[in-house]
């Protein structure tokens, strides 16, 4: 029997109202799918405790719900072992999915051991499975050793393996069993979201006349050591001269930390949470992007993206196997410094902050970037061409 609608299984680690780089396209993905006639689909995750306007989700409940109009098996777990969600539910919820639902294409967002071992010992091969390689696995030591071969046969029995940057699939210490089956996907930013309204900015423009005499520095993200941010302030440090104001906006493990650092420091400023309007209005009055993330943890950058499509140019390290270097393109859109350098990092603030044409030069660049291939409408174009495929 032909199917008039082709089944598509979608395996995330969590999903929304969850809010993470991951999780995030995996939703962009079943909403551009969405958008597709001939397609049916459905999204199997663990559960995570999270709380988004009409969403709230328990970490230890396993419940089938519905975002976007696209069905979400979410799996209760119990514990975890090195950031991976351990659940007795899961099996077999996935066992279900792959014999009812029986899916053409499943895509697996890696890393994902626990998801993978199943998948891989469940008896339906008939699917294809294309595997979105969103980094690899580096900072769990014993989950590397582990799960090498693991990761080995996934490769091998996949038919795509997705990267959101070609450095994704190129600096991995699996490039070589990629051969032949490579898919450039790039992660996309919301323009939508990101449309700045009066209030906002006039917001921005009381941020500005507070600081009519300085130029203003950027940085938005979790408080973790990946995101370097002590990079940055040891080279606000060194800027004592330069009429430069930073703003640092979110928290996390180490913000109690990086305040200390940066106590005799008047040059920066820490917001702590902000909301997305209030985003929209640093963003805008800004004049430099800092992103001064030091690790592959840090896959893409989708804040980075944010910064550059308001024409910001960026300030960033180099990250080997990170697809940070391919957003921000250094001498283009910003200026790449290398990794951990403050120095270098002190000195291309300082090269931005005295040089008006080459800013602005850059900002425009860096909008430009984003909208000729970060925005939803592509994203969405090529999930069209990649699924009309199966």
């Amino acid at each position: 029997m032909i199917r008039n609608m082709k089944r598509v299984l979608q395996i995330s680690k969590y999903y929304y109202p969850f809010l993470g780089g991951t999780e995030q396209v995996a939703r962009d993905m079943a909403m551009a799918m969405s958008k597709l006639p001939d397609v049916e689909q459905k999204i199997i995750c663990f559960n995570e405790d999270a709380t988004e306007g009409e969403y709230v989700c328990k970490k230890g409940q396993t419940v089938h719900d519905c975002v976007d109009g696209v069905e979400i098996i979410r799996c209760g777990y119990q514990l975890k072992i090195s950031s991976q969600a351990m659940s007795v539910t899961y099996k077999r919820e996935l066992d279900k999915l792959m014999d009812e639902f029986d899916p053409d294409l499943v895509i697996l967002h890696y890393p994902n051991p626990f998801a993978t071992h199943y998948l891989l010992q469940h008896k339906n091969k008939k699917f294809k499975l294309w595997v979105y390689w969103h980094l690899d696995i580096t900072k769990q030591k014993l989950l590397k050793h582990l799960f090498h071969k693991q990761n080995v046969d996934l490769i091998n029995r996949a038919d795509k393996i997705l990267g959101a940057t070609p450095k994704h699939l190129n600096e991995s210490a699996f490039t070589k069993l990629f051969e032949g089956k490579k898919q450039i996907l790039p992660y996309t930013i919301d323009e939508n979201s990101l449309i700045i309204t009066e209030q906002e900015i006039a917001c921005a423009s009381e941020i500005r006349k507070k600081h009519k005499d300085e130029k203003i520095g950027f940085f938005i993200g979790r408080h973790v050591p990946y995101k370097g941010l002590k990079y940055l302030i040891e080279a606000s440090k060194k800027l004592e001269n330069e009429k430069i104001h930073f703003f640092i906006a979110g928290s996390g493990e180490l913000t109690n930390e990086l305040k200390a650092m940066a106590k005799d420091d008047p040059k920066i400023e820490f917001l702590g949470r902000i909301s997305d309007s209030e985003r929209k209005s640093y963003l805008y009055a800004c004049d430099i992007f800092c992103f001064p993330s030091i690790t592959r943890n840090e896959g893409f950058g989708l804040a980075l993206a944010e910064g550059m499509y308001f024409g910001k140019p960026a300030v960033t390290f180099t990250i080997p196997g990170s697809g940070v270097n391919y957003v921000n393109l250094n001498g283009v859109t910003g200026i790449e410094c290398p990794n951990c350098d403050i120095q270098a990092y002190a000195d291309a603030l300082k090269k931005l902050c005295r040089d008006d044409t080459l800013r602005e030069k850059y900002g425009r660049a860096a909008k430009q970037r984003v909208v000729n291939n970060f925005t939803i409408a592509i994203f969405e174009e090529n999930i069209k061409h990649l699924i009309e495929k199966v």
